[in-house]
């Protein structure tokens, strides 16, 4: 003790264990033989075994037992011993016990007292351990595990052990970090495992019927569609895409015939067999509640006809009271299990489908893909697994409905004899009328998910070209496109809502019709026939019953219809065809590296170009041809990527891709790099400095650990090239596929890339490389060369040979080649000018980002909370904001006045009449019951009889037109706010500045126009119409059992009162989940969405595994906050339930306390409203809470209409009609800076440009040339500073007159989905005669004319169909279809080779002749020529003078043409 180092008076555990225990055992083992021998000693008399003594033996006993359990379960902390110890400890006892009772006169034993003395104070020390432990467990925050797991029977059946999450919910908001660690079960993992194995069964067995039902329509259009092949000329051999329009369109004309062209009903067949246990479980507790729920109305007959008799004995009356309360908390617990069970089930499904659809995306072939945009496949993982999810939560009531109405029918036929059969011929017409809305419905939702479709589609494309839209000055164009699309939508939407309006109508009606047939035939069939209380109430709470499966019903079968529309989505993209994983070979046994024998390829099914290839291992291969050759076709055969019709490719080794466009993940750059390789240091720095990352990384605020955006965002084009080119340089692949890599890096950047890392002396000298370049300095230092001449390979040499040849290469070359000067390294080698230069870097990307960093948990978090205070700001990817806490009154009150005031109060007036009506019906029945009692053994008038009958029924009537009424109120008010909040939405994401898109991941805006636009449309008005009725249903309700027993007024209050917290605990938890849910999802999508656009590298690499595990944790994360939603529902249910119960309990014990009082219609009108309560309470806390979360859609859509907009769109101010006419630059100390907090790009640029003048602007990566232009855009603002362009300010007037005068061919060539006319000319201002002038000088005059539809040719998403020069083309079609005086370049070179690029240069120096010209350039060569050359250098204009002036002088600019390999002498001839 005296040496304990704890802080605390605990002993050392192992004294505890051994020492203490032996104690109390020490000093029973040597008592013991003197109390067992009187065991052996014969006794006359044996005492007589007491109650008392027997229940302390059996006690003792069980305790042992449990005792026993208890630890043989737990026996991973215990060892076995001391459960041997302990056992053979309670034997004695008992033994001991036995002794003690034998002895004559003995009342108890000094023994036993002093065993169970000891073993009490010896247990202290264990005790305070165990108490220590727990609370300990507490302070430190959370243990991760969920105690679900460990929680008892009682715990588990009431969700006891959920109440510290709703404790902790309540007291703060929750964070992702408080929830649990999901169940092994739960987990994305586990399930996915599961579907997977069952889906390959079922799937495989789909495909052969399939196949089977093909095989007979096969051979009868086999040769028809072969002759429209040959008649449309469909051998676009390699060059990507030429006529793949022509099969869509093809495509879909044949849709028409054959609307399923892929294997169908397998999707729900394996779901079953996946989760059939589950399914069966939550099976038999549905059918327990539903038998349960039919012995209320029978006791509730027994309650009436006790308050009628007044000779039944009085506790009768507190035994049925009681029964019922029995028989309710027995059906609630059944049904919170069920409902359990099933919601748990629908998140698996959910989960299981949303890990299929990431699966198969990551095999899908090119064609499958093509068939649906990354948008289509998001909707499947959002809005299709969500309904499949909302189905399986209430499956069930497929049979369960069913079932109720069979019973209760039954139940009434015993009450009102064949006059039931009249009610339910009332039902039985209902059906066809249902099935017939139904129809109706479905269709409706199948247009509606088609323009959801196109909308989304139009939005992805509008984010991710949102910089050319504002360049060129377009967003109303598109702005427009996606309004019509969404007045379309909602004219849907409306049209949807009227209908479910009409069959609300049908549904109220529903049981005030069949209960007003019954009783009117029941009543008329014969004089004798008196309707009593009894029959009555007992017949009403039947009718109570059949509205829920009535009312289910048609709700399920609307759910089911959406979901076969969801199924059949699924079914064709998860049934699509998968890559053809042996399109390309491994075997070993070639000599070959890479060869291709008599392979063809094609991006469709149907296409000839044919390929040999043979490539020996560590060769340097370089392929080069014209635009549109099929080099990067190429490039994909080699992938498998492509069709391979004939022949065959076989690839030794692994592969590294590198791809025209880089791919970026939003990581940090190490993460990209790695690509999930281990890390190694030295290889790691060898790989940064080949790639001449190593100055960037110093720029970088945290180096390596720098977060790169989404898409690369936060890194310069040429950067991205790098950083691709680094990953697959570390990843010590043994064939490196390189499309071009070079185009978007400067000359001299490129030169060192090619001697460091590609070149025969670079980093990966020993290995295979295939390089597509349009660099021709390159050429003479590769192993051989690939020629490509429309997808055909025509030549293949060493450079030498070819050059010999004279053959298309030789021409090529002499054509475009500028005789290179051989001495540049002459004064300094290569290596120090590129490190100085990219030193010299300093500018925009650092102020950009001047640490954008986040500092990754184990990095210098201490250094970190000092230098936090001067980096706010500096992250680039925010994390996602998250309201938190209660959601604002305003909120509700921005939708209804979105929805209009009129709208809303209207509907709620007409509620409260509905209201009203119903209970005057019901009070109208007590009294008409009242009769039986009155006419006792006399004729019944028929007068009575016809005014009862009429007026239950017109009241019936009155409350199906009020409902309906008040449906079509907010169907229109819903309407009117989705469209208001939509259009705001859009209007000012349209008008946020370029900031914001740089700084908020696309992902995360797509949601707010997928999933909060989904809710605000559907989900909310559906929740506010519920939430109304359950209101006003549990106020009338009330207001009834008070009329009729007044004692229950004393009861209500503390009801409300713990009705009030139960709900404040709950909502504060549940909202929270939700919120955290929908964060968490983002990142599903956003992560999906690059895995789709970074398919080809994923798969290059082989690293479709990795991906499928970050995509099962990041579901996890999801799952994480899904699961306790679920059972905060149930937790809050139950008890809900509890409080329902006490209601029923209440109001028939007051009414047994009160019989004298009382007449017995209201004893059964108080008990049958009573019983009706529970559903409803349960109901309304629930739609409060989900109209609370549901609104939290509106306010995350009004967090996005109050972002800052730009600067006007149109002024007041306005230009000239003519103006710019002269096309005049001037600058003025011009500054600027990204966002305020960070540092200038340009510092203070002063200069003047004359009219027609053709400036060249050069400069090192990040020296301020693209800010430059930014500028001139006004896509960033001036700090300080003016621009003025023919002597206007152009601060001064609406961005839209100054972009729209100026012109631009921006860097990266961005297409939109739509007609190639579209992609020209959104607003529709040029005739077709001047497009077509405009695609001549383009020269795609030919091509498009080729094309079948022309103009209206269809360009898929991205552009995807052209190849990239095409796209560069069509940029500059746009530029000559504009003639501003003002023409922008921007590096519109970079990704075309020679032969374009000198297309793209002599149009534009005869057509824009009359134009102010700036070029930024990477290639010296393409600016020789300009009249002035401006030489940037961290922000600032170092150098600005002719060419040849600038060269004289030896300054930045001659270091730089050097690099390029431009003399003077050049510079003079040209």
């Amino acid at each position: 003790m005296g040496n304990n180092p704890c802080t605390n008076p605990d002993l050392p555990v192992c004294v505890e264990q051994t020492v203490l225990v032996w104690i109390p055992l020490g000093l029973l083992w040597l008592c013991a033989p003197w109390h067992l021998a009187s065991l052996f000693r014969r006794q006359a008399k044996v005492k007589h075994l007491s109650k008392l003594y027997f229940c302390k033996q059996v006690t003792d006993a069980g305790g042992k037992v449990n005792n026993l359990a208890t630890k043989h379960i737990n026996q991973e902390d215990n060892e076995e011993g001391d459960i041997e110890v302990k056992f053979y400890r309670e034997i004695l006892v008992l033994l001991c016990q036995e002794g003690v009772r034998r002895r004559d006169g003995a009342v108890d034993s000094a023994t036993l007292f002093l065993f169970w003395l000891f073993l009490v104070i010896c247990d202290i020390f264990p005790f305070q351990t165990l108490l220590r432990e727990a609370l300990r467990e507490v302070w430190t925050g959370r243990s991760c595990a969920n105690p679900e797991l460990r929680a008892a029977f009682l715990s588990r059946i009431t969700f006891n052990w959920f109440n510290s999450m709703v404790i902790k919910g309540y007291k703060r908001p929750l964070v992702q970090e408080d929830l649990w660690d999901l169940n092994e079960a739960d987990s994305t993992g586990y399930i996915n495992q599961l579907f997977q194995s069952t889906m390959q069964s079922e799937l495989h067995a789909a495909r052969i019927r399939f196949q089977n039902s093909l095989k007979k329509p096969a051979c009868r259009n086999r040769d028809s569609v072969q002759e429209e092949g040959i008649q449309n000329g469909l051998s676009n051999g390699l060059g990507k895409g030429v006529s793949q329009d022509v099969l869509m369109m093809k495509e879909k004309k044949n849709k028409k015939k054959e609307e399923e062209n892929y294997p169908t009903s397998w999707l729900i067949p394996t779901i079953y067999k996946t989760f059939k246990w589950v399914l069966i479980e939550s099976a038999i507790f549905k059918l327990i509640q539903d038998l349960l729920s039919f012995a209320s109305p029978q006791l509730l007959k027994m309650m009436v006809s006790f308050a009628d008799d007044k000779s039944i004995y009085t506790w009768k009356g507190y035994i049925y009271a009681l029964l019922l309360l029995v028989v309710a908390i027995l059906q609630s617990l059944c049904l919170q299990q069920y409902f359990q069970r099933c919601f748990v089930l629908g998140m698996k499904v959910r989960t299981a489908i949303m890990a299929a659809v990431y699966k198969k995306s990551l095999v899908v072939s090119n064609d499958a893909r093509k068939e649906s945009t990354v948008g289509e496949t998001v909707n499947l993982m959002s809005a299709d697994a969500q309904r499949f999810n909302d189905v399986t939560n209430f499956i069930h009531l497929l049979w369960s409905c069913p079932l109720q109405i069979a019973l209760a029918i039954v139940f009434l036929w015993f009450e009102l004899g064949p006059s039931v059969l009249a009610g339910l011929a009332v039902m039985v017409l209902m059906v066809p009328v249902n099935g017939l809305l139904a129809t109706k419905a479905r269709n409706i939702q199948i247009e509606n998910m088609k323009f959801k479709d196109r909308r989304m589609k139009i939005m992805n494309e509008i984010l991710n070209g949102i910089k050319i839209l504002k360049l060129y000055a377009w967003e109303l164009s598109f702005q427009k496109q996606v309004g019509d699309i969404r007045e379309d939508e909602l004219k849907v939407m409306r049209n949807f809502a009227y209908l479910t309006s009409v069959s609300t109508f049908i549904f109220t009606c529903a049981p005030a019709l069949v209960s007003l047939v019954s009783f009117a035939v029941f009543v008329g069939v014969s004089p004798d026939n008196i309707l009593n209380a009894e029959k009555a109430f007992t017949a009403i709470s039947l009718f109570n019953i059949l509205r829920f499966p009535l009312a289910m019903l048609p709700m399920l079968i609307a759910a089911m219809v959406q979901m076969t529309v969801s199924r059949k989505r699924l079914e064709k993209f998860l049934g699509g065809d998968d890559l053809d994983s042996n399109c390309v070979r491994h075997d070993t046994s070639f000599n070959t590296a890479v060869s291709v024998c008599d392979g063809t390829f094609a991006w469709e099914r149907d296409a000839e170009a044919v390929v040999s290839l043979d490539i020996k291992p560590g060769r340097l291969v370089a392929v080069v041809g014209a635009v549109g050759s099929g080099k990067s076709s190429l490039m994909s055969a080699l992938l498998g990527e492509m069709h391979n019709t004939k022949g065959f490719v076989n690839i030794q080794g692994s592969l590294a891709f590198v791809p025209q466009q880089a791919w970026i993940q939003n990581a940090t750059l190490k993460d990209n790099i790695l690509f999930g390789s281990p890390y190694e240091e030295r290889q790691f720095q060898e790989v940064i400095q080949a790639c001449a990352l190593a100055p960037d990384l110093e720029l970088l605020g945290a180096g390596e650990l720098t977060e790169i955006g989404e898409k690369g965002i936060n890194l310069s084009g040429g950067q991205k090239q790098r950083v691709s080119l680094a990953r697959a340089a570390y990843s010590q692949s043994d064939i490196y596929l390189l499309d071009d890599p070079l185009s978007a890096v400067d000359s001299h950047v490129g030169k060192h890339l090619f001697s460091e890392v590609i070149g025969p002396n670079g980093l990966l000298k020993d290995k295979t490389r295939i390089l597509v370049t349009h660099g021709v300095s390159f050429l003479p230092y590769v192993d051989e060369i690939v020629v490509l001449v429309d997808g055909v390979v025509s030549e293949i040499g060493t450079y030498q040979s070819l050059r010999a040849s004279r053959g298309a290469f030789s021409e090529f070359l002499d054509t475009y080649l500028i005789p290179e000067v051989e001495d540049t390294q002459a004064d300094s080698p290569l290596e120090d000018v590129v490190s100085v230069t990219l030193k010299r870097e300093t500018s925009i990307r650092r102020s950009q980002r001047k640490g954008s960093v986040r500092l990754r948990k184990n990095s210098s978090i201490k250094k970190a909370a000092d230098v936090d205070e001067s980096k706010k700001g500096q992250r680039l990817i925010e994390k996602e904001t998250m309201e938190t806490g209660r959601v604002k009154l305003s909120v509700y009150l921005q939708y209804l006045r979105a929805m209009g005031w009129g709208y809303s109060t209207m509907a709620i007036l007409v509620y409260i009449m509905q209201s009203v009506a119903f209970t005057f019906q019901n009070i109208w029945l007590s009294e008409w019951t009242n009769d039986a009692k009155e006419y006792y053994n006399q004729t019944y008038p028929t007068w009575k009889r016809d005014t009862r009958v009429g007026v239950f029924g017109a009241l019936g009537v009155a409350q199906g037109i009020f409902v309906f009424i008040a449906s079509l109120l907010l169907a229109n008010g819903a309407v009117a706010a989705s469209r208001i909040l939509h259009s705001r939405l859009l209007n000012n994401i349209l008008r946020a500045p370029m900031v914001f898109f740089d700084t908020t991941p696309t992902g995360r805006v797509v949601n707010r126009f997928a999933k909060d636009i989904f809710t605000v449309d559907e989900a909310i008005p559906q929740s506010l119409k519920s939430w109304l009725l359950c209101l006003i249903g549990v106020l009338a309700t009330l207001f009834v059992i008070c009329l009729a027993t007044p004692l229950f007024t004393i009861i209500i209050i503390p009801l409300a009162v713990v009705y009030y917290f139960v709900q404040c605990f709950y909502v504060a938890t549940s909202r929270q989940l939700r919120r955290l849910d929908s964060v968490s999802r983002s990142p599903i999508y956003s992560h999906f969405g690059e895995t789709v656009s970074g398919l080809s590298v994923i798969r290059a690499y082989g690293h479709q595994e990795r991906f499928l595990k970050h995509n099962e944790v990041t579901i996890d994360e999801n799952l994480k906050s899904v699961y306790p939603w679920i059972v905060s529902n149930r937790w809050l249910a139950i008890r809900l339930e509890f409080l329902g119960n006490l209601v029923v309990f209440f109001s028939s014990l007051f009414a047994v306390i009160s019989r004298n009082s009382l007449n017995s219609g209201l004893v059964g009108l108080s008990i049958s409203y009573a019983l009706n309560v529970t559903q409803t309470l349960n109901w309304l806390v629930r739609m409060t809470s989900e109209l609370e979360t549901n609104i939290v859609a509106v306010e995350r859509v009004s967090e996005y209409t109050e972002i800052e907009s730009e600067a006007e769109w149109v002024t007041d101010i306005q230009p000239p009609e003519q103006w710019p006419d002269a096309g005049r630059l001037q600058f003025e100390n011009y500054k600027v800076r990204y966002r305020p907090e960070l540092d200038l790009v340009l510092h203070g640029i002063t200069c003047d440009i004359d009219t027609t003048e053709k400036i060249g602007i050069v400069g090192r990566t990040g020296a301020g040339k693209s800010s430059l232009t930014n500028c001139l855009f006004r896509i960033i603002e001036a700090a300080e500073g003016r621009i003025f362009i023919d002597g206007v300010d152009i601060s001064t007037i609406g961005l839209h007159h100054l972009r729209g005068r100026l012109t631009i061919i921006p860097q990266d060539p961005v297409l939109f989905s739509g007609s190639l006319r579209l992609n020209l000319d959104p607003f529709e201002t040029f005739s077709d005669e001047e497009i077509w002038r405009a695609l001549e000088l383009s020269h795609l005059k030919d091509y498009v004319s080729g094309l079948q539809e022309g103009l209206q040719h269809e360009v898929t998403e991205g552009g995807e169909n052209l190849s990239v020069g095409q796209r560069q083309l069509l940029c500059l079609a746009r530029a000559l279809l504009r003639k501003s005086r003002i023409l922008i370049l921007d590096e519109a070179t970079a990704a075309v080779d020679l032969e374009t690029d000198n297309l793209i240069q002599t149009t534009i120096r005869k057509e824009f002749s009359h134009c102010t010209v700036l070029t930024i350039a990477h290639r010296l060569h393409s600016i020789m020529d300009s009249s002035r050359v401006m030489v940037l250098s961290a922000g600032k204009i170092v150098e600005f003078d002719s060419p040849s002036n600038l060269i004289e002088k030896q300054g930045h600019f001659y270091a730089m043409a050097k690099d390029a390999g431009i003399t003077a002498v050049d510079c003079t001839a040209l």
